[in-house]
């Protein structure tokens, strides 16, 4: 990587109130900890319009402060500009997945690299369950493969 390029990744989940605002406060936590905070452009979005403008569900919030992470963000949509500025897409399942890709055909020159977020799990756990309808439990079940996911990707982003 070159001195001062910034790279950037969008973490998506259908809502954006539950994994990808997890995945993202994650994310943000190891590169602070790593002290590159600095090289990320880091932020999650929604494939739908569902829940623009809402904070993050208070269980997975209730998760991150057990852990000492704090999250500060409010849902929204991806934009045709995501597909156009973000390296990286990285999203939470196979309709995720298949919603981005059919957007980013409407988009001149995508320069994101859209993938699952599992696929960097070392446990290989592809599919990142929406906890939503879950317990506290799933949710830290989504936190859990946010961290290894997130770990792995960093170390191979860089």
């Amino acid at each position: 990587m070159a001195a001062g390029e910034v790279k950037s990744v969008l973490f998506v989940c259908l809502g954006n109130i539950c994994r990808s605002p997890i995945a993202e406060a994650v994310f943000r936590k190891l590169v602070t900890d790593e002290k590159v905070e600095n090289k990320w452009r880091i932020d999650s979005a929604a494939t739908s319009a569902y829940e623009i403008g809402s904070p993050p569900d208070y269980r997975g919030q209730t998760c991150m402060k057990k852990h000492g992470i704090t999250m500060n963000h409010i849902a929204r949509q991806v934009t045709k500009d995501d597909f156009q500025t973000f390296d990286y897409i990285l999203c939470m399942d196979e309709s995720n997945l298949r919603d981005l890709k059919r957007k980013s055909n409407q988009v001149k020159d995508c320069k994101a690299k859209i993938e699952l977020l599992g696929a960097y799990d070392p446990q290989k756990q592809l599919i990142i369950e929406d906890p939503y309808y879950g317990n506290e439990k799933d949710f830290e079940t989504v936190y859990e493969q946010c961290v290894r996911c997130c770990k792995a990707f960093l170390e191979k982003s860089h």
